[in-house]
């Protein structure tokens, strides 16, 4: 064998498994079904018998909701509505306006600030202060479109939780924690890492800070066998997540940053 098409055989060799390394999470993803982590039916009192649930309530009484102003879209009203009429008298609500945000970024965390600040799309920063806000204060957040189907104190028994999406990953737009939980603390870590561009508006929101990077992160948490313990996330399925009697969320139009790549993509 003549000595170049060794060294293109090497150098492509290289190539494939420098390739491979960048992608194997990712490909792990596809097969991590976080059943093992299920929130069951099970464990999960009746909607009309939540009363009895005796188990300790962790997760503080508090809902996290976000948009750019306090002027939120008709076609959400009635979702966000329902949330805090359920959760009235007990539950403290935050809402997270894009000059909150800020603000709130620069007084409590401002190592992060010019990164928050430097995000091309406004969705971006909605992604990041979910997980600032969880990691700080605890509580549930819940994205504008979802609607609460039940009261949400049966999710409270839990250090940690999100929601499994199909056909792989988890997704941001409802998520439960205690104040300062390891896993939440480490996807705020990795937010400045994962700032990079990738020409396409959707997939850089996705992996940077929206539902991908997420998952990312979960992925390589619970490879380094953190999910276990106190440090345990806990996943919601979609049986249980909407669209069900007993499930806790009822989902609305949304997907309001989606732009031209995105129809471009899913086709």
């Amino acid at each position: 064998m003549r000595r170049s098409v060794l060294i293109f055989i090497i150098i492509n060799v290289l190539v494939i498994a420098f390739l491979t390394n960048r992608v194997w999470i990712l490909i792990t993803l596809l097969f991590a079904d976080g059943m093992s982590d299920a929130i069951s039916r099970g464990e999960l009192p009746a909607a009309d018998a939540e009363s009895s649930d005796t188990r300790p309530q962790l997760i503080p009484k508090i809902i996290h909701q976000t948009y750019i102003n306090e002027s939120v879209p008709p076609v959400w009203q009635e979702a966000q509505r329902s949330c805090i009429e359920l959760h009235k008298g007990d539950y403290e609500y935050k809402f997270w306006t894009d000059a909150k945000s800020r603000e709130f970024i620069a007084a409590e965390y401002p190592w992060f600030l010019d990164t928050f600040d430097g995000y091309p799309y406004p969705i971006q920063r909605a992604d990041a202060i979910r997980y600032f806000a969880l990691a700080t204060y605890g509580g549930i957040y819940i994205d504008l479109d979802n609607g609460c189907n039940r009261r949400l104190d049966p999710l409270l028994s839990y250090p940690a939780w999100v929601r499994r999406t199909i056909p792989t990953g988890i997704s941001n737009d409802a998520m439960g924690s205690v104040p300062q939980h390891p896993f939440f603390l480490r996807v705020i870590r990795s937010l400045e890492k994962y700032n990079r561009s990738w020409i396409l508006p959707y997939i850089t929101i996705m992996g940077s800070t929206g539902p991908l990077f997420l998952s990312v992160i979960w992925r390589r948490y619970s490879r380094e066998g953190l999910n276990q313990g106190d440090g345990r996330v806990r996943i919601l399925f979609p049986d249980e997540y909407q669209d069900k009697p007993w499930g806790f969320f009822l989902h609305n139009l949304g997907n309001s940053w989606h732009g031209k790549d995105v129809k471009l993509i899913f086709w």
